[in-house]
C-alpha cells in the first residue's frame, strides 16, 4: 500500500536579512536587520518529509487550514497532478486567498519529499540533463548609493569585477521606480554601452528592462542592444500585451525573452509560443506555479525548438536548470557591489549554489531539493507554528 500524507505544517521563524525591498518590489542593499521566514513541511505515513523555505504571507495559517490540509492530507505524496487539479478548482473562485505562489510552495515541498523518499536529488528525478551549469551574474536595480550602481560607469566597474570572478555572463537591471528620474532611456543605453566597452566582445550580456516602456522606447533600446550584441532583452513592456511583444520581436535582432510575471503557468506560455511573442521562453518555480508546471513549460518550449530560461535563483530553480536540455544558464543573484551574495543566513548551514572560478554552479548532491536547512535553528527561533 502506498504512503499517504499525514501532516502539513508551517513554522514561522526569526532570521536575519541584509537586503531590503522597495515599494515596487525591487531588492536593494540594506543593513543587517531582523527578518521573518517560513518553512513548509509535508510528511507522509512512512515518516518522510519534504521541506521548502518561503515567505510567511504566502504560507498563512488560513491557507494551511482551509486549503493545504483539505487537499493534501490522505493523498498519495507522489500524486502531484491529482492534487494540482484540486488546487486549480479551488483557485478558480479563490485566487486571492490561494495565489499561484502559495501553490508553488506546495509543489516544491512535494518534490523535496519525493527526492528524500528515493534518496535522490530532485534535478535527477526531473531528468538529470547535466551535473553543472554556467551562471550569469544578475545585478540588482540601479540606485543612488555611493559606490553602488548609481551611474553607467558603476555598472562597467562592477561588470569587470564580476568577469574577474569567473562569470561568463552578466544581466543588467537598470534604474526603475521608485528611484527619482527613472526610467531613463538614455541612461539605460549608456549603461549597456559602458558595460560592453568594459567587458569586451565575446562575453554574454543581457538586459532586464523597465517593465512598462512604451513600444517606441522599447524599440529604440532594442536596436541599441542589437548594436551592442546583447544575448537577450527581457521584460521591456507590459507582458499582458502579446501583440506588443510580437511587434518588437519582429523588428530587432536581439532575442526577446518572456514572460516573467504573466499568470497562467504553462497554459499562458503556450500562447506566447503560438503568437511568436518571444524568442526564448521564460519560467520559474515561483512565477510559474511550481516545479511541475515549470517543467511542462520547459518541455513545451523544447518541442518548438526554443530555449527556456529559468527565472531566479534558489534550490527549486537550480533543480529545473539541472533537468532541461534547452536551458543554457542559471540566474545567480541579485548581485551588488555592497552585498555579499555568498553570505549564509542563520537558518541555513550553507548556500545551495556556490560558484567556482569558471562561473559554474554544480548541481547539489543532497537528496531532495538540496537545501541545507538548519532545522534546529528554526525550532529555536519560532514565531509561530501551525
Amino acid at each position: 500500500m502506498s504512503s499517504v500524507i499525514t501532516e502539513v505544517a508551517v513554522q514561522v521563524f526569526k532570521t536575519e536579512a541584509r537586503t531590503s525591498v522597495d515599494s515596487y518590489g525591487h531588492r536593494h542593499p540594506g543593513p543587517s536587520m531582523p527578518a521573518t521566514g517560513a518553512l513548509l513541511r509535508i510528511t507522509d505515513s512512512e515518516g518522510v518529509s519534504g521541506y521548502v523555505l518561503g515567505k510567511p504571507n504566502y504560507l498563512r495559517q488560513d491557507q494551511v487550514e482551509q486549503h493545504f490540509r483539505p487537499v493534501l492530507i490522505g493523498s498519495d505524496p507522489l500524486a502531484r497532478e491529482a492534487m494540482d487539479k484540486k488546487f486549480a478548482i479551488r483557485q478558480r473562485t479563490r485566487a486571492v486567498e490561494l495565489p499561484e505562489h502559495s501553490c508553488s510552495y506546495v509543489d516544491q515541498a512535494l518534490w523535496d519529499l519525493a527526492g528524500n523518499k528515493f534518496d535522490t536529488p530532485v534535478w535527477k528525478l526531473l531528468g538529470g540533463a547535466r551535473t553543472e551549469i554556467k551562471a550569469y551574474a544578475s545585478t540588482m536595480c540601479g540606485d543612488d548609493v555611493e559606490g553602488g550602481l548609481a551611474a553607467p560607469e558603476d555598472y562597467a566597474n562592477f561588470a569587470v569585477a564580476l568577469k574577474k570572478r569567473g562569470y561568463q555572463g552578466i544581466k543588467l537591471h537598470t534604474w526603475m521606480p521608485p528611484l527619482p528620474g527613472s526610467p531613463n532611456l538614455t541612461r539605460d543605453i549608456d549603461a549597456c554601452a559602458a558595460v560592453r566597452d568594459a567587458v569586451g566582445e565575446n562575453f554574454s550580456l543581457m538586459l532586464d528592462g523597465y517593465h512598462w516602456y512604451s513600444r517606441t522606447d522599447a524599440l529604440k533600446l532594442g536596436r541599441e542592444l542589437d548594436r551592442l550584441k546583447f544575448d537577450w532583452f527581457e521584460e521591456p513592456m507590459d507582458e499582458f500585451s502579446l501583440r506588443s511583444y510580437k511587434w518588437l520581436a519582429d523588428q530587432i535582432d536581439t532575442p526577446l525573452i518572456g514572460p516573467e510575471t504573466t499568470p497562467g503557468r504553462h497554459r499562458s506560455r503556450a500562447d506566447w509560443i503560438a503568437n511568436e511573442a518571444c524568442d526564448i521562453l521564460r519560467v520559474g518555480a515561483m512565477n510559474g506555479g511550481g516545479i511541475t508546471p515549470a517543467l511542462k513549460t520547459m518541455h513545451m518550449a523544447e518541442g518548438f525548438g526554443l530555449e527556456c530560461e529559468i527565472h531566479g535563483n534558489g534550490a527549486p530553480n537550480l533543480a529545473l536548470v539541472g533537468a532541461g536540455n534547452n536551458v543554457q544558464w542559471y540566474e545567480r543573484g541579485l548581485l551588488h557591489p555592497h552585498v555579499d551574495y555568498d553570505w549564509v543566513p542563520p537558518h541555513l548551514n550553507s548556500i545551495v549554489d556556490p560558484v567556482d572560478e569558471n562561473g559554474m554552479v554544480a548541481m547539489p548532491q543532497r537528496p531532495g531539493l538540496g537545501e541545507d536547512i538548519d532545522l534546529e535553528y528554526i525550532a529555536a527561533n519560532l514565531v509561530a507554528e501551525y
